[in-house]
């Protein structure tokens, strides 16, 4: 292995996405051969890396089996290994990664449940969050206020937020009425809160938001709140299809799988990055 930089190496070995392990050299969490790393710092094989004080050693590249695996998130978890005012974290309830550790491909805020991926990969989940291959999002929304078609319209056109401008790239009728209308949206960008702040700038507050789909895998509706299930090696091989990796995997005893109704007739039309749901009954008559 030639010199990479120290961010790239680390993330390759699990210890966390490129973005969060910025965050550390930023704060004086890594050192490389006693001295503070700095953004742009590379390493090569032998040298000596510390992470939070732990010495890390640096081996020739190998690429190692990749796991994936989905989480059903529920609300009032949030998304750090370690929370400072002790709430409980989605790592509390993860499988042992063996020797790897796992790394989140995305975030869910603390009152937000559904689907969250994690992988032992770090370049996987980087490539899988970085916006420009702009992975879709799929979200099951509960709104209160009365959503006019204009509304719609200028949801799927532009809002502008104090982060600048956004829109959901598809919108669907889930059904219901009054306090319980669901609708499903589509976003291809994970900026904080993004869903509850587009509905929320056109004067419809969320009561309830779920995500259901990160690019081709789906919630399982057999998949209960705080468990977790491995992906199967074709649905890691799409996964790394979609971000242009070739990864290494395992292949697993086969599950029984159970989609959302009709997802998966949606998938067998219509492309991975373009496929939208069916106008379906709302959410609450199926879930628990």
């Amino acid at each position: 292995m030639s010199e990479e930089r120290v961010q790239k190496v680390l993330s390759r070995m699990g210890f966390g996405s490129r973005r969060e392990i910025e965050r550390w050299i930023e704060q004086g969490r890594v050192k490389v051969n006693g001295e503070a790393c700095t953004l742009g710092d590379r390493v090569k094989p032998g040298d000596r890396v510390h992470v939070n004080g732990k010495r890390i050693i640096v081996r020739e590249e190998k690429q190692e089996e990749t796991r994936v695996i989905m989480y059903h998130k529920p609300e009032g978890e949030v998304c750090t290994r370690s929370d400072p005012e002790r709430r409980p974290t989605v790592f509390d309830h993860l499988p042992k990664a063996g020797r790897a550790r796992w790394v989140s491909i995305g975030r869910l805020d603390i009152n937000t449940s559904g689907l969250l991926l994690f992988t032992t990969n770090g370049e996987l989940a980087n490539r899988m969050m970085h916006p420009s291959n702009e992975i879709e999002r799929e979200y099951a929304v509960r709104v209160n206020g009365t959503v006019t078609k204009d509304i719609l319209s200028q949801l799927k056109t532009e809002v502008m937020l104090e982060d600048g401008p956004a829109h959901f790239d598809d919108i669907q009728d889930g059904g219901g009425e009054g306090y319980n209308h669901w609708y499903y949206v589509v976003i291809r960008e994970g900026r904080n809160r993004e869903v509850r702040r587009l509905w929320e700038a056109v004067g419809i507050r969320v009561s309830r938001l779920m995500r259901v789909r990160y690019g081709n895998i789906i919630l399982p509706k057999s998949l209960r709140k705080g468990r977790t299930k491995d992906l199967d090696a074709s649905d890691i091989r799409q996964l790394g299809e979609l971000v242009g990796l070739e990864l290494e995997v395992k292949s697993r005893a086969p599950a029984k799988k159970r989609g959302w109704p009709e997802a998966k007739k949606v998938y067998s039309r219509a492309s991975k990055k373009t496929a939208v749901r069916k106008k379906r009954s709302p959410v609450k008559k199926r879930t628990r």
